[in-house]
């Protein structure tokens, strides 16, 4: 009996590993290494705007949201597997289009900034705010990429409680993270009347 547990459950996990689950595995696995080469990106660009007298605000926001995406891409695979969620073309296919366009729009607002974009907080006083790009139309695109990642990553393949936490979670430590962020800006730079006018994640 004992030994037949194991095999018995080895079994049972290598039956949930459909074709579409591994696929959504190997996705998730893509979306993690763009997060860790976003943290490669973000260190050069802080030693870039340090060197330029750049200051950093509320460290505790950066520790929080790590932690936050680091249980959302473990949840992500977890549900599907686990609770053994259907793969369901007619939402998976307009959720993948969905993700494909967030991390469009995280680029582009990843490009615009340049080296001043972060994941931590941190304003180089006196600068210009930047105003071109998706900053056009909203303050905080990176933001919006983000929400919307939140909820279609996980519908890609119905993992639907993932999604409805994630963005329940998601949205106090946004909140506050961008309440932290306007108020560097606001004290060290021109971003307030540059940005008057825009909403914060909706045009």
């Amino acid at each position: 009996m004992s030994d037949s547990y194991p095999a018995a459950a080895i079994e049972a996990l290598t039956g949930a590993l459909t074709p579409s689950r591994l696929a959504y595995l190997a996705l998730i696995g893509l979306v993690a290494v763009e997060r860790l080469v976003e943290l490669v990106v973000s260190r050069r660009n802080l030693a870039s705007v340090t060197a330029r007298g750049g200051m950093l605000a509320d460290a505790r926001t950066l520790r929080t949201m790590a932690t936050f995406q680091t249980a959302f891409l473990l949840a992500c695979p977890l549900e599907t597997v686990l609770l053994h969620r259907p793969w369901v073309p007619v939402l998976g296919v307009p959720m993948l289009v969905v993700v494909v366009l967030a991390m469009a729009l995280r680029y582009w607002a990843v490009t615009t900034l340049g080296d001043r974009w972060n994941v931590r907080i941190a304003v180089v006083p006196g600068e210009p705010a930047v105003t071109s790009g998706p900053y056009r139309l909203v303050r905080h695109p990176n933001y919006l990429a983000l929400v919307v990642e939140t909820v279609a990553l996980p519908l890609v393949h119905t993992a639907w409680l993932t999604a409805a936490l994630g963005l329940t979670g998601l949205v106090p430590l946004l909140a506050r993270r961008i309440r932290h962020e306007e108020a560097a800006l606001a004290r060290h730079t021109d971003w307030s009347t540059a940005m008057a006018g825009r909403g914060r994640l909706l045009p």
